[in-house]
């Protein structure tokens, strides 16, 4: 899923005030923090997960690898905060318009 600068900007601005639902630990994306994440999509559409203590390159494939596994888009990451985007069948988070 591609978003835009634009729809980026939004779902960054809606996260600020969330708290990571999600937290890996030094074990990594196992099956069970991946399904923890579904769940969590399923239900917020919009998800801060709480990453280990890693090198910054080693943070952002492990947030590729758990949006490649839930089929979501990354937003964003800051320290060890990620946030990732994936539209629910009932949408409650209206994204601005691709353009």
């Amino acid at each position: 899923m591609k978003l835009t600068g634009k729809q980026l900007n939004h779902l960054r601005a809606l996260a600020h005030h969330l708290k990571p639902i999600v937290t890996v630990g030094v074990a990594g994306a196992t099956p069970a923090v991946s399904a923890e994440l579904e769940n969590a999509l399923e239900a917020h559409e919009l998800v801060k997960i709480r990453l280990p203590s890693l090198p910054k390159p080693e943070k952002k494939a492990l947030l590729a690898k758990l949006c490649q596994e839930t089929n979501a888009a990354p937003v964003q990451l800051i320290g060890r905060i990620g946030v990732t985007y994936r539209p629910a069948d009932a949408m409650t988070i209206d994204l601005p318009e691709m353009s």
